[in-house]
């Protein structure tokens, strides 16, 4: 029987039975399930419930996972990158041969691994933020009260929680910028101590008397570090005013000298140190001396170095001592002995002189 074709795409025999065909079951682009249903049994039902229920769950499905595991490869990829950049970051200075450098490896290790942390945190909730918003419109869910209600969010978190903000911001930029570190003696408001711990919200120093302090970030406004870099032990030294400035400044730039030269302090006291001349002259004469020091070397530079220029000065005290009273004072000769006068010129003279007293001449002799 001759069958006549629709414009609809299906073919109705002789006997007026619409016959089901690969268009009408599998739409005008069918996919690979449903074609290959439908090359294999004809049957415009199978094709239509692959094309329902096996088509489209697996075609969500497989764009699903591919959209996570090119989240997970971008997410590898970034934490490597991070590592990289902060790795070198943390050791390219670690390859000189100053001593300066040398003192900071492992601060700077420290500090690479909290960058390292924070930028790979940031880059997987941004990548999979993003791999979650296309998710949600593959399966149909409207974006747009999403993307809403997450702005609205947003705002209430900012204006509800702002010192958390604050603290947070003001931690990542302190890590940024490297402005203290773990292990840095740093000046905050009225602490000063040792940092143990440096995160987004909080630092944690430790004071001369073991007191842990926790201060927000967001409330440092000013802060100072003792150890950034190098440090210099600066000592104000009085000096007699008896004592010329240019012998006092010699002693004390030749002691100096000599313990910058030795072994032990050659890492401590980076540069010679120097003497800077007259700071004050009352109510005593201070002489100033400067040493630069590596980083956590300063105190115990400045300890040592008072007492050498103390030992210093006291000795070109005594060798100046010692010069004025032998060679400038001339040793007086002692006075001549005068026998004691007899009985009758004691009682003539209604007296007698006193012992080892000089009689002056007489006049009318002369």
């Amino acid at each position: 029987m001759a069958a006549s074709t629709l414009a609809l795409g299906t073919t109705l025999p002789s006997d007026g039975v619409v016959s089901p065909t690969l268009t009408s079951s599998c739409g005008s682009s069918p996919g690979i399930a449903c074609r290959l249903v439908w090359d294999i049994t004809h049957s415009g039902f199978a094709a239509d419930f692959t094309d329902a229920y096996l088509a489209g769950p697996v075609r969500l499905a497989l764009r699903i996972a591919l959209v996570l595991a090119i989240a997970i490869a971008l997410r590898v990829a970034a934490r490597r990158v991070i590592l990289r950049i902060t790795s070198r970051t943390g050791s390219a200075h670690d390859r000189g041969e100053s001593r300066q450098h040398a003192v900071f490896g492992e601060r700077r290790g420290q500090r690479a691994t909290a960058l390292a942390s924070l930028l790979g945190n940031a880059a997987s909730v941004a990548i999979f933020s993003v791999a979650g918003l296309i998710v949600l419109g593959d399966i149909g869910v409207n974006l747009a009260p999403v993307l809403a209600s997450a702005g609205v969010l947003g705002i209430a978190l900012g204006f509800g929680a702002q010192n958390l903000v604050q603290d947070f911001l003001a931690g990542i930029f302190i890590l940024l910028e490297d402005q203290y570190g773990v292990g840095d003696v740093v000046d905050i408001a009225t602490v000063t101590g040792t940092v143990e711990a440096v995160s987004l919200r909080i630092t944690r120093l430790r004071d001369v008397n073991g007191i842990v302090w926790h201060i927000r970030n967001g409330s440092i406004q000013l802060a100072g570090n003792e150890t950034h870099g190098w440090a210099r032990a600066v000592i104000d030294f009085p000096v007699p005013y008896g004592l010329p400035v240019a012998a006092a400044r010699g002693a004390l730039e030749r002691a100096a000298t000599a313990m910058a030269s030795e072994a032990r302090w050659r890492t401590a006291i980076i540069e010679p140190p120097e003497v800077w001349g007259v700071e004050e002259i009352s109510p005593d004469l201070l002489l100033r001396v400067t040493a630069r020091t590596a980083p956590m070397a300063r105190t115990e530079v400045a300890r040592e170095l008072r007492e050498r220029l103390s030992d210093a000065l006291d000795a070109e005290l005594a060798a100046a001592a010692s010069a004025i009273h032998g060679a400038t004072v001339p040793r007086q000769a002692a006075p001549a002995a005068v026998d004691a006068p007899s009985a009758s010129t004691a009682g003539g003279s209604g007296g007698s002189p006193p012992r080892n007293s000089t009689v002056p001449p007489d006049p009318a002799s002369s």
